[in-house]
């Protein structure tokens, strides 16, 4: 293990952690009540997800987004993966990885050669059926807490929507003023938990890369949008902003392609996951001569291991069964700024700057910001 890998924190501060706080908060006495992360009591609360703000960029880049550097809160983590429909999905199930089952941006269906994209998803593929468990959002609601979940429209009936954030009424809400005056409505009511999702600084990342101009324009814009919506609150209602992942920028020299690299095919039967946490799913007996060609090929490059070596180290919490062949026989986590790219099976992935999935600090720490 690199010692600049930071392990998440689940039952403490992650994600799912964040939901069960707030159910707490809200006097809910519900058994998701039992998070590590203590929150002031309140009638309401409004959980802002910025996607793709760690803790770390916000610290860099301060100057850019002063009303959030003002704000009192700490460090809390992301899941393994440090990827946007991994960690969504632990905010409204308030459920680890290794329960929840989204394991990654792409992820092998089960006792087929086929990937399910955990963002795209696949119709042949039941939401409910590959994430049963109920929603942290289903007990809160259970519990008599109006729960809403602010959004783009395109997200109302996705399967990631469907398989994490059940049990809250969707409103959807493309631009800021809009989400503004949804939230506005959702907190009147009470005890009640409004959910508000931005995935602007994220994409601006993945296109631009982080401390762009660009990038720097919308964390700006961010800012604002986060102290309008919070001067547009009852003083009673408390304001939470969180992230889903940070990001780094990966640069050509730092990145090695499997398609130039033949040995790293053998023995591979389905290349998973993304740039900066693959998953390697292995033809029968491979898995072994798997993990040891890899990290030869990568050497100090990522860390590669097992399904198993993985699990035992707590990557992705409390690992079910079911959950568990989701997984690639051999995982492999990026350092620094590497990656490890297809340009046969992903070549989108080639044309992004920014990246994120590993367990570097700027990718795993996440704001927990209290207003």
């Amino acid at each position: 293990m690199t010692a600049s890998f930071v392990e998440p924190a689940y039952g403490d501060r992650s994600l799912g952690d964040v939901v069960p706080a707030v159910a707490r908060a809200l006097g809910s006495d519900h058994p998701t009540s039992g998070s590590g992360l203590v929150l002031p009591e309140a009638p309401a609360y409004v959980v802002f997800l910025v996607d793709g703000l760690g803790h770390e960029l916000l610290a860099r880049y301060a100057h850019a987004a002063p009303y959030l550097s003002s704000l009192a809160g700490s460090a809390g983590t992301s899941g393994v993966p440090s990827t946007t429909a991994t960690s969504l999905t632990s905010l409204g199930t308030g459920l680890d990885p290794g329960q929840h089952g989204l394991v990654g941006f792409t992820a092998r269906i089960p006792g087929t050669d086929q990937l399910l994209n955990h963002l795209w998803w696949d119709k042949d593929v039941d939401p409910r059926e590959w994430q049963p468990h109920p929603t942290a959002f289903d007990a809160l609601a259970a519990a008599g807490v109006h729960v809403t979940a602010v959004n783009k429209r395109e997200f109302a009936d996705s399967g990631l929507t469907r398989a994490g954030h059940r049990g809250a009424a969707f409103v959807g809400a493309d631009k800021v003023g809009e989400r503004i005056a949804a939230v506005e409505r959702a907190v009147a009511q009470r005890p009640s938990l409004t959910y508000v999702y931005d995935g602007d600084l994220d994409w601006t990342g993945h296109r631009y890369g982080v401390a762009s101009a660009a990038w720097l324009q919308q964390l700006a814009m961010i800012d604002a949008e986060a102290e309008q919506m919070r001067e547009s609150l009852p003083a009673a209602v408390r304001m939470l902003v969180v992230a889903d992942h940070g990001m780094v920028d990966s640069p050509p020299e730092s990145r090695i392609d499997v398609d130039d690299e033949p040995d790293l095919r053998h023995g591979v039967s389905l290349l998973g996951g993304e740039a900066r946490f693959r998953h390697l799913y292995c033809r029968l007996g491979a898995i072994d001569d798997v993990a040891a060609t890899w990290r030869q090929v990568l050497g100090d490059r990522a860390t590669v291991l097992t399904r198993d070596q993985a699990a035992e180290r707590g990557w992705f919490g409390s690992l079910a069964p079911a959950v568990r062949p989701r997984i690639g026989d051999v995982v492999v986590a990026c350092h620094d700024d590497h990656a490890v790219l297809s340009t046969r099976d992903f070549p989108y992935e080639g044309r992004l700057i920014g990246l994120h999935g590993s367990l570097t600090a700027d990718e795993m720490r996440i704001p927990i910001l209290l207003d």
